[in-house]
């Protein structure tokens, strides 16, 4: 009985140990079929920063050239919307920091000049990286990464600023750069 003992020792052991393994996780794709898409430019040189707007887009057609201006197309719009919403976080904050004469007309007429520099600025925009896929039903995806470097919007703004006598009055550049510098320190937080 004692030798069945001894055996019976060793095997129980064994069994406990192979027992406490860990499992590994299954993936998700396993339990449920989800599959992960990684999207293009989705690194952190693609997203806007303290020196640049950037924008990344795609646009799908049967035809190459008609997918890319679709990418480029949304992508133009993207960063329009994204300047035009820096410059207005950015009016707002100005005025209510400055004693502006008339502040409502001072914000919009700002607001309209900005909307002019923007519409200016989106065509000098530079392609910072493209992908282009092949879809399985012969389409094409088209990715596009733009950008628009945060100086050159800043001296259009100012340019026109200071060319309009009413809103010259109430401008002080320095201030304004301040607050324009701030607003895109957030945006590289953000990672817009």
């Amino acid at each position: 009985m004692k030798a069945t003992n001894l055996l019976f020792i060793p095997a129980l052991a064994v069994l406990t140990l192979s027992g406490c393994k860990s499992k590994k996780a299954t993936p998700v794709q396993k339990e449920t079929g989800a599959v992960e898409i990684t999207v293009p430019f989705s690194s952190k040189e693609y997203r806007s920063d303290e020196n640049a707007f950037r924008a990344k887009q795609t646009g799908k057609s049967p035809d190459l050239a008609t997918a890319k201006k679709i990418a480029f197309q949304n992508a133009r719009a993207e960063m329009a919307s994204n300047i035009n919403a820096t410059v207005k976080r950015v009016t707002d904050q100005y005025t209510n920091q400055r004693t502006v004469g008339n502040t409502q007309e001072f914000e919009n007429k700002f607001e309209e000049l900005a909307r002019e520099v923007v519409n200016m600025e989106m065509s000098n925009v530079k392609e910072i990286g493209e992908k282009i896929f092949k879809e399985p039903d012969g389409s094409f995806s088209y990715w596009i990464a733009i950008e628009a470097d945060k100086k050159t919007v800043f001296d259009k703004i100012d340019s026109k600023i200071s060319s309009d006598a009413k809103l010259k009055l109430d401008y002080d550049k320095q201030k304004f750069q301040q607050v324009f510098d701030a607003e895109m320190k957030k945006l590289a937080e953000e990672g817009r």
